[in-house]
């Protein structure tokens, strides 16, 4: 096996020699408690930020390999999951989002959701690894603590029902993330997708460290501070498979992005959803909730 390769603050530099045999890299570091600490707000399943422990992106493997894993960890070196254990909530409008691909890249990274600790992975077809045909223009991602519940039926999105994954995130500011980031964002829109038959939920966000976050605080404002970023978005997901030989994904709701306040209807609901989940209320099958 690969030396893990510990990504660890220079604060840190004895606790990541003592425990990596490969090079530091910068880490992605942000506040959380874990499942076991107090409820926030009523409906939203998540903790508040009690205290401020660092948490390691853990890299096993090489970088496109059937083998490369991004684990979490946190300050003591415990693996955690980055769907289960970083809240979703951080109040004011503002969620956690984990970036599973940076923008301006190919291969399909996501969170293994049939593993334990559910790391980031690269996505597979018929054993080989997968990629998209042309880059993504966006960081793209997961809202931690959220689910879209594959036993239910959306009505209001034609009775399509969740595809079993974490709620996706397309965050449009200027910076490139990494893999394994978490990034403080604010929704600004929603689109529907179904993606053969299944509901499958993009979340526009923006991060609260871009320049212009100030100035979007809607679907309106996206549409005046980065024109044509809604129908680029839209477009590129419903064409990305074309090149596979796929029909092409389609789009609820009129075709037309949701404004905010459904965006966060929509967070709520998959939040409540994962609740259950994680508390075996609905069967879990061959999800991991370690």
């Amino acid at each position: 096996m690969a030396a893990a390769r510990i990504m660890v603050s220079a604060s840190n530099t004895l606790t990541a020699s003592l425990l990596s045999k490969g090079p530091l890299r910068r880490p992605n570091n942000f506040s959380l408690c874990f499942r076991n600490g107090p409820v926030q707000k009523k409906r939203l399943f998540t903790c508040s930020a009690i205290y401020n422990p660092q948490i390691q992106t853990i890299e096993e493997g090489q970088p496109e390999t059937l083998d490369y894993r991004v684990f979490f960890a946190d300050n003591s070196g415990k693996k955690i999951s980055p769907w289960h254990d970083i809240p979703l909530h951080l109040g004011d409008g503002v969620f956690n989002f984990v970036v599973e691909i940076p923008k301006e890249s190919s291969a399909k990274m996501e969170v293994a959701t049939d593993e334990q600790h559910t790391p980031i992975k690269q996505d597979t077809k018929k054993g080989k690894l997968r990629y998209y045909p042309y880059n993504i223009h966006w960081n793209y991602g997961l809202l931690p603590q959220t689910w879209e519940d594959p036993t239910f039926a959306n009505t209001e999105v034609e009775g399509a029902l969740g595809d079993n994954d974490p709620v996706d995130v397309v965050e449009i500011g200027d910076s490139r993330g990494k893999i394994g980031q978490v990034l403080k964002v604010k929704p600004l829109a929603a689109l529907a997708m179904i993606d053969e038959g299944e509901l499958d939920w993009k979340i526009v966000a923006i991060s609260l460290d871009d320049p212009r976050a100030s100035l979007v605080n809607d679907v309106d404002d996206v549409e005046k501070h980065f024109p044509g970023t809604l129908t680029a978005i839209r477009d590129w997901f419903r064409d990305y498979k074309i090149p596979d030989g796929k029909p092409a994904n389609r789009f609820a709701l009129g075709n037309k992005p949701a404004n905010k306040d459904y965006a966060l209807k929509i967070i709520t609901e998959t939040n409540e959803s994962w609740a259950k989940l994680v508390k075996r209320s609905i069967a879990a099958g061959e999800l991991s909730l370690v």
